[in-house]
């Protein structure tokens, strides 16, 4: 089975959120997607999404980018990602995530964050965000809070993060 990925439509929100819970234990991060479109971090050209090209458009990922504080400059974070469980293993997550940093590239940004797990996100070129003077706001080990520069990251910007306020609800 073929699978593309494309920027999510509006209608692709109720299937979205179906990949979430079906992703993670509890509604934690399907919520946090939800509270992130009503917020004025959403910026709906880096919500990506990857689907069976079999002409039904079945979302079985979802990676998503929102506006980000770095000291006095912006940047993006990338969270949450989720890939339906009978998916997982396949490449998907990877693909929709490539799809997002791919999309962040062209519209000009700078610089994305992750917190995750380093084996994973470091296949993407993320390095841990200490390297680039980022700091995170949460009390994890250094190789886990990770960052990847884009074209046109010059040093800046540094300093702590500051995550949008739906995710001071996890």
């Amino acid at each position: 089975m073929a699978v593309r990925t494309r920027i999510e439509l509006p209608s692709d929100a109720p299937a979205t959120r179906r990949v979430h819970m079906a992703a993670f234990p509890g509604p934690d991060e399907a919520d946090l997607v939800d509270s992130l479109r009503r917020d004025p971090s959403w910026l709906p050209e880096l919500s990506v999404v990857a689907v069976e090209d079999d002409g039904r458009e079945l979302v079985l990922a979802h990676a998503l980018l929102t506006r980000l504080q770095v000291g006095d400059g912006w940047a993006l974070a990338l969270a949450p990602v989720a890939v339906a469980p009978e998916w997982q293993g396949k490449g998907v997550g990877a693909q929709v995530v490539r799809a997002a940093l791919a999309a962040a590239e062209q519209s000009g940004e700078r610089l994305v964050v992750v917190l995750g797990d380093p084996a994973y996100y470091g296949r993407f070129g993320f390095t841990p965000a200490s390297r680039h003077e980022v700091t995170g706001p949460y009390d994890v080990p250094d190789e886990c809070f990770m960052a990847l520069p884009l074209t046109g990251y010059e040093g800046v910007p540094r300093g702590l993060c500051r995550y949008a306020a739906p995710f001071d609800a996890l």
